[in-house]
């Protein structure tokens, strides 16, 4: 930006990612505001706002000296929170990430010796407002399981590895045990994933969010052999449907969530089974990477659905070729208890909670009658749990229809 006389410009602090922000770097050894001591595989920053142009007279000689701290913006809490991250983020690493000083970019070698035809698959999410029940209940390392859940469950569907991730942690004042918290949970979803934690942002903007609270966005990538693309064309009338559970209401459906609590007045504190609602609500989205490895290992996955807003009647048809449409048999898998606890305080009614929760299933596959039962038995195998839960039919207006 240009300068002007009462404040000329600033320089912005040499960092390891792009963005001109502050946390960078997440390797072992090193720290600081620079992270000229990070590998350049890894770029992490810490935003820090730019001042507008100053419309009043120049600063006098007794007025006091202001700093950033006055502003909003601490230094010290930023330096803190790199130092708790370090080591953290080191788990997640991978061998195609490249190491070195400086850089302001995550590097990761495709290693062309692994891939006859390699076909990058990236996505993008968030977590929402199941933020602000974190905030609630100040327990915050699961919706950084969410973050990554979020993005990776959305390139598997298409058959892919993930293989690196990036977050953007933003908030009004960073609370460095809160934020490395959040870091965690981000760590502990790259690591159920196998994908490395390549870089992020931490942004500290004061008067953009309220006090401590923050916003998450997630970035990952994948590769797939193109031929093994898994893209739904191949589903058709009579494949089975096997379903996997999802841990609870994962990261979708929480506007409606947080509406039901205020409208019933119920406490988050309030028992359900052998937990709380609070318990059930926080739980992280299932990261399903294993499971669909399991699967595509051995058998013909002909389509994937990861379930999340709109249901499975949003998310189904997303996966299915024209004319095909879905019919599945409510009762065939386990409905975690908390959907019931919300339809009820909520009076919400059935055709709502399936367009707007993923009722149970968070993920749908579509493989051949014939190979149903190796399916499950593979996923057996790997220790997951699967259900037939439906098939596909013949439908011009690919519907999802659940009878009871």
């Amino acid at each position: 930006m240009r300068g002007n006389l009462c404040h000329p410009p600033t320089p912005v602090n040499p960092t390891t990612r792009p963005g001109g922000s502050r946390r960078s770097g997440t390797a072992p050894g090193g720290g600081g505001w620079s992270g000229r001591f990070w590998p350049v595989a890894f770029s992490f920053t810490i935003s820090l706002p730019r001042r507008p142009p100053c419309e009043q007279p120049l600063a006098r000689d007794h007025d006091p000296s202001l700093t950033y701290k006055d502003a909003g913006v601490d230094v010290d809490a930023g330096d803190a929170f790199v130092d708790r991250i370090k080591p953290l983020v080191a788990r997640t690493m991978r061998p195609e990430v490249l190491g070195g000083l400086g850089g302001f970019g995550g590097l990761f070698r495709l290693a062309p010796e692994r891939y006859r035809d390699p076909v990058l698959v990236a996505g993008t999410d968030g977590v929402g407002t199941k933020l602000r029940l974190a905030l609630d209940l100040e327990r915050h390392g699961g919706v950084g399981v969410d973050l990554v859940a979020m993005c990776v469950n959305d390139l598997i569907v298409c058959g892919a590895e993930p293989l690196f991730f990036l977050d953007y942690f933003a908030t009004g004042r960073l609370e460095p045990e809160r934020g490395a918290a959040v870091v965690e949970g981000i760590v502990r979803g790259c690591e159920a994933a196998g994908c490395a934690l390549l870089g992020g942002e931490t942004a500290e903007m004061p008067g953009m969010y309220a006090g401590e609270d923050y916003d998450l966005a997630g970035f990952a990538v994948g590769v797939v052999e193109r031929d093994r693309l898994i893209d739904g064309s191949r589903a058709a009338p009579g494949d089975v449907l096997i379903g996997l559970p999802s841990s609870g209401v994962h990261s979708n459906g929480f506007s409606l969530v947080r509406r039901i609590l205020e409208h019933s007045g119920a406490g988050l504190e309030e028992p359900l089974g052998d937990a709380t609602v609070g318990d059930a609500l926080i739980e992280p989205t299932r990261v399903y990477v294993a499971a669909v490895r399991a699967l595509t290992e051995a058998v013909d996955v002909r389509a994937l659905a990861h379930i999340t807003g709109g249901g499975l009647p949003g998310n189904l048809p997303r996966a299915l070729p024209d004319g095909v449409g879905a019919r599945l048999s409510r009762g065939s898998w386990p409905r975690p208890a908390i959907f019931g606890w919300l339809q009820e305080r909520g009076n919400v009614a059935d055709e709502e909670m399936l367009r707007t929760f993923n009722e149970g299933l968070g993920m749908v596959a579509a493989v051949p009658e014939a190979e149903a039962d190796a399916a499950l038995a593979a996923l057996r195998d790997a220790g997951e749990t699967g259900y037939r839960v439906g098939r596909l039919e013949a439908d011009p207006e690919q519907g999802v229809r659940v009878d009871d």
